[in-house]
């Protein structure tokens, strides 16, 4: 099966957020070994397209709190609770 954003095919999940946003995901968020000039010059690319496109923080930030709410109980390993379980308490007098 074959996903279309717009006319652009998505093939994995960093292409749909690429596609929801307009840029890649290694602006925001970065890449392994990258130089302190190259994260510099990375956020300052990151500044200025916030500065031309004000809307995109609201943006970033659903799509952060999407991915945030669709995975969290696999990052946790949590499990919902399903049956409530029954306390017993001692029936009768106390021993004296």
């Amino acid at each position: 099966m074959r996903y279309f954003v717009g006319s652009h095919q998505a093939v994995t999940a960093d292409d749909f957020v690429e596609l929801a946003l307009g840029t890649p995901p290694e602006l925001w968020l970065g890449v392994d070994g990258e130089s302190p000039q190259e994260r510099a010059a990375r956020e300052d690319a990151a500044r200025d397209i916030l500065t031309e496109n004000p809307e995109l923080i609201d943006a970033v930030s659903r799509i952060a709190v999407e991915a945030l709410e669709a995975h969290t109980p696999a990052l946790l390993n949590i499990v919902p609770i399903t049956t409530r379980r029954r306390v017993r308490r001692p029936q009768g007098g106390f021993a004296a």
